[in-house]
């Protein structure tokens, strides 16, 4: 992913953290650059607000990049943040990433410039046949993607819903919101496997329903 040379504070709208975190660390000076996220969950709290505050006033005669992570950010953390945005110490500049620019309050986007670089991936239909999947198919499945990654797991998701979709197989409003909440949970930096291994067992049990 190309990011562009950052000189100001920015933020930036992308589709993985960890990845632009990797690309910003090759064009950032290490010693000047600190990264401060919610290493519980992914969602920016006061908690993180309070050490970006701290770092900002910390003296540095070279400039210095406070790197703010977060799928999500809190509203009163955002609010917190309002007066040193604006007026930053002098050296500090501040780069705010995330996944999604809703998440962000229009008084923050208002003090520094947005650039979105997020990616509109085509969705490709799993190739599970999820009208005849069972037990020791998704078992299976679920061996051979211990390891799957948080992106892959949510293009994953997708992908099963879209299946869904093609086979025109019907969904209550509860399993259809099963896959929103495995998006969520793949936000909040739930192992994906554990996310993937509950979705698979849903459909194992939606072919069962389908059945009766």
């Amino acid at each position: 992913m190309a990011i562009p040379t950052i000189h100001t504070s920015t933020i930036l709208i992308i589709n993985d953290i960890d990845a632009t975190l990797q690309t910003l660390k090759q064009t950032l000076p290490p010693h000047f650059t600190r990264i401060i996220r919610n290493e519980e969950k992914d969602e920016f709290l006061i908690a993180q607000a309070n050490a970006t505050i701290k770092e900002a006033y910390i003296a540095s005669n070279e400039t210095k990049y406070i790197i703010l992570c977060g799928s999500s950010f809190r509203k009163e953390a955002q609010n917190s943040l309002l007066k040193v945005l604006e007026e930053p110490p002098k050296n500090i500049v501040f780069i705010i990433i995330t996944t999604s620019k809703s998440t962000l309050l229009p008084t923050i986007i208002s003090r520094m410039p947005l650039k979105y670089l997020k990616k509109h991936s085509v969705v490709e239909p799993s190739n599970i046949d999820i009208a005849k999947l069972d037990l020791k198919e998704a078992y299976a499945f679920l061996k051979q993607n211990q390891k799957i990654s948080k992106l892959e797991a949510k293009q994953l998701v997708e992908s099963l819903l879209y299946k869904v979709n093609m086979q025109r197989i019907k969904l209550s409003k509860k399993e259809l919101e099963s896959f929103s909440t495995s998006i969520k949970l793949l936000e909040l930096n739930t192992r994906p496997i554990h996310v993937i291994t509950t979705l698979m067992l849903n459909l194992v049990h939606l072919k069962h329903k389908n059945k009766s």
